[in-house]
């Protein structure tokens, strides 16, 4: 195994020759590796000239966590997605955006290459510190899977449009949809809402008490959402009526039947995007595997693992993904690769900030309450909504918490 410092360049550093940092991926964990670096190497006393490349498919930062209210909300929709242009503190000249993804990377020669928007025209790019930070890939509806701001207003606003026109219910299938129920329901109480899922409780994949499932249920129930557990789907066809409007007979694996008006799969189906590294470097479902201080675990068939890191929902590591952990996580990778630089501009050794095992925990928004686990047990109400998402979904907690704005929190 190698050295935490194997294989990195000690050359002098100047405005004209930065640290080069490239960073697949400009979400939570992304972007949080790029400003607390950037924090560090704008100190006073022992600045350091790093330049910072972000690629994401996404023009623009987009608040996943609040896609079920996106998608029921047309003035959040509005607020979700931000350009990447538009977020005050990465407006500096050390940082650049690319419309774009990683298609491979080069370990040994530290070089990428690049899929730039919207031709997906080839250029390399060369870098000192690769962060993979792409997170899952996350189908429709859970997530939007638009590339501009501009689609994605489109395509949340007939998503829109269809659910608040239902004559007939509009039925969610899958326990993901949880807080997609809740969210339609609580913004447009008109609208007849049926969660189905295919067990016997709520959050049946998630490592979790039976209480807090049982809680996510009775919450769901408050709202006024319809909740049909052990409802496995087994056929869903569009019917048109004379009117021609069009509708859905669906047909459940128990011999339950129903109407609707849309039938919206949110089941997870969540993959890493992590096919631009190294096989060597993933486990046998795709993630990332990873030493304590977020650098890629070493090993002989993966050259200069040291100078590459790995952070968010594609890493190989305990605990339940989580907005929260996702930017504690590049907050760590980003004050890692500075002590590195340190160590080899001011020859100081490391002291590297390590994750810990994640216990299960979870927080959940359902309507006007929320439930939160972890290790202080369980609570649910509307203070904890208060405490952990506000009336947007965290948008302002994230926002604040990464200091997008320019402002220290």
């Amino acid at each position: 195994m190698s050295s935490h410092f194997s294989n990195i360049s000690g050359s002098d550093r100047s405005i004209a020759n930065p640290y080069r940092v490239l960073i697949a991926g400009g979400c939570y964990s992304g972007l949080a590796v790029a400003i607390n670096l950037l924090e560090k190497c704008d100190t006073i006393e022992s600045p350091i000239p790093v330049e910072i490349t972000i690629v994401d498919e996404r023009d623009g930062f987009y608040h996943v966590i609040g896609s079920p209210l996106a998608l029921a909300s047309s003035s959040y929709a509005e607020k979700a997605w931000v350009k990447y242009k538009n977020i005050p503190v990465l407006q500096r000249p050390d940082v650049r955006f690319v419309h774009g993804t990683v298609d491979k990377i080069d370990p040994e020669s530290k070089t990428a290459v690049i899929l730039e928007q919207p031709n997906k025209v080839e250029r390399p790019e060369v870098y000192d510190f690769f962060v993979a930070a792409s997170g899952l890939r996350r189908v429709w509806p859970v997530v939007p899977q638009s590339a501009t701001r501009k689609a994605y207003l489109e395509e949340t606003g007939r998503h829109i449009n269809a659910v608040v026109n239902s004559t007939a219910p509009v039925l969610i299938v899958g326990a993901v949809g949880i807080e997609m129920a809740a969210e339609l329901k609580e913004v447009q109480p008109h609208v007849n809402v049926t969660l189905a899922h295919s067990r016997d409780k709520l959050l049946s994949a998630e490592p979790l008490p039976d209480n807090v499932k049982e809680c996510a249920l009775e919450l769901t129930q408050q709202t006024g959402v319809d909740v049909l557990l052990n409802h496995r789907l087994k056929s869903s066809t569009p019917v048109v009526k004379e009117d021609g409007t069009e509708l859905h007979e669906v047909e459940f694996e128990n011999g339950h039947r129903m109407v609707a008006s849309q039938v919206v799969m949110a089941i997870s189906r969540s993959v890493p995007s992590t096919d631009y590294l190294p096989a060597a470097s993933l486990s046998e479902d795709g993630h990332v595997k990873i030493r304590p201080t977020l650098q890629l675990a070493a090993s002989d068939e993966v050259p200069n693992a040291d100078a590459h890191f790995a952070v968010g929902d594609l890493i190989n590591w305990s605990g339940i993904k989580r907005c929260g952990g996702a930017m504690h996580q590049g907050h760590y990778a980003g004050l890692n690769i500075h002590q590195i630089m340190l160590r080899e501009m001011q020859g100081k050794e490391p002291v590297f900030q390590e994750l810990g095992h994640i216990p299960p925990m979870i927080g959940l928004a359902v309507g006007k309450n929320a439930l939160s686990y972890g290790g202080e047990g369980m609570k649910h109400g509307k203070q904890v909504m208060e405490w952990f998402f506000e009336e947007d979904l965290g948008f302002r907690i994230v926002w604040d918490h990464l200091r997008l704005s320019g402002t220290k929190a």
